[in-house]
């Protein structure tokens, strides 16, 4: 008997670290190698800098519905074969573009939402010069390619999230954050059960402009201002798992810069849902011809992402929501 109970008590504290483990490794499987392939694909001159409605954005388009259904990672609904296609009037011109939507359904609470974001355009071509936007934002591009790979690895092992994530490369940040207003006006699934918007928009460099030349960091924006309790796991989930200095210098309310209302998570923000803003802060090469694969650190944009990952996986597999201010 005294062995039977031993195993009994020891059960759940295996249980628990072998689920541990697995989560360790499928957040190892987001590499600096297979998002350096990704990228140098998706910021070459073939895309023309992806320009929202031009041919360059719609190959763009075409790549990231590739790999989601390469990775048999679902459709969101209400999308046309990974599409969410919209007219936007950019300057006075109407423009025929879309976001792509794919999700992994949740397996407890499939009718509550995770939505990680990455606009999937750039500024195009100008003076007759290609902007690859490696950093900004092909960097958040393919790490949620390589989040939503690591999640359908985990689902496929039948350790998918208790909630559902949706995964959405929005179009036309570059022109106003129409692409994430149009989702927001236009969801695919119902704001009111969306729990998180975790949106990536230039993860793969440093900022010249830090004292500390640790590249160790990422700038957090937005975290606490519509949840403390997002801002807490986050920071709990950091200092568990990937020990990346959290730098919250553009999260003051006082901040000239005013990052927090120029990424597409505004967007989200403005309809109470609560977010987190990923960034790396700027560089010479923001909006300039620069801006090229070469110039990304990888093994900081895998941990980065790796960051993000273990965030949404958190989030996914809560018992509850996380409370409103």
């Amino acid at each position: 008997m005294r062995i039977t109970l031993s195993i009994l008590l020891l059960a759940p504290l295996f249980i628990f670290s072998q689920n541990e483990k697995n989560v360790t490794e499928y957040a190892k499987s987001i590499t600096p190698n297979e998002l350096k392939e990704l990228l140098y694909v998706y910021a070459s001159d073939y895309f023309e800098g992806r320009e929202t409605g031009t041919r360059g954005q719609k190959k763009a388009v075409d790549f990231i519905r590739q790999f989601y259904s390469s990775h048999a990672i679902n459709a969101a609904q209400g999308t046309e074969d990974y599409f969410q296609p919209m007219e936007l009037n950019i300057k006075g011109k109407m423009v025929k573009t879309e976001n792509v939507a794919a999700i992994i359904e949740g397996s407890e609470f499939p009718d509550e939402y995770i939505v990680i974001s990455s606009h999937l355009d750039h500024v195009g071509i100008q003076n007759g010069m290609i902007h690859n936007g490696a950093d900004d934002d092909g960097s958040g591009s393919v790490s949620l390619l390589e989040i939503a790979e690591a999640f359908q690895e985990a689902a496929a092992a039948g350790q998918g999230p208790k909630r559902s994530i949706l995964f959405l490369h929005v179009t036309g940040e570059e022109k106003g954050l129409l692409g994430s207003a149009y989702y927001a006006n236009n969801p695919l699934y119902p704001l009111a059960n969306t729990m998180v918007n975790l949106n990536v928009d230039m993860i793969g460099r440093l900022d010249p402009k830090r004292e500390d030349k640790d590249p160790n960091y990422i700038y957090l924006i937005g975290a606490d201002k519509i949840s403390q309790e997002l801002h807490d796991i986050s920071e709990a989930t950091n200092k568990r798992y990937t020990q990346i200095k959290l730098d919250y210098t553009f999260n003051d309310d006082k901040d000239p810069n005013r990052f927090y209302y120029r990424s597409d998570h505004y967007n989200f923000a403005k309809k109470n849902i609560p977010v987190i803003f990923y960034f790396n802060g700027t560089h010479e090469d923001y909006h300039a011809p620069g801006d090229t694969p070469d110039k990304i650190n990888y093994e900081m944009l895998a941990k980065r992402s790796q960051l993000i990952f273990h965030t949404a996986w958190e989030l996914a597999n809560r018992n509850d929501r996380i409370k409103i201010n």
